[in-house]
């Protein structure tokens, strides 16, 4: 029994942390009203008439900048902390950051080489999930 009441509040504080959610969506779930009707599934854009489907398929183009962009973004915010600690690590510390930013530049290099990045109306991805550019 003493070791229980040496962690009682952290197992008050995980049965709320776990019990919370489950709550709140429940009573979500009752206070919500179930209003059917087509307007339902239409999209919402600031009070025009949608045009079209809502739903549409961009082109790869777009993913292959917005997956660098995130890498790219990804590997910033972890190169931050390494650059506020800059003056107090040493010089393996150093080489450990060159290698850690020479892996994406590689990648960047190999998808600019295989023509990943180029922005052209033919290219895509193949059928057997290779990227093609004519």
């Amino acid at each position: 029994m003493p070791q229980f009441q040496k962690y009682e509040y952290f197992w008050m504080f995980l049965l709320m942390v776990s019990s919370l959610p489950t709550i709140i969506f429940s009573l979500s779930k009752f206070i919500t009203p179930m209003n059917g009707g087509p307007e339902r599934f239409t999209s919402y854009e600031s009070g025009i008439e949608p045009v079209g489907e809502a739903c549409i398929q961009f082109q790869i183009r777009y993913y292959m900048f917005a997956l660098v962009s995130v890498i790219f973004d990804v590997e910033t915010v972890f190169l931050y902390p390494w650059a506020m600690s800059f003056y107090n690590s040493g010089i393996q510390s150093f080489i450990e950051a060159l290698v850690f930013i020479s892996i994406p530049i590689v990648g960047l290099v190999y998808a600019w080489r295989k023509g990943a990045l180029e922005w052209s109306q033919t290219s895509g991805i193949s059928s057997d999930g290779r990227f093609w550019n004519d």
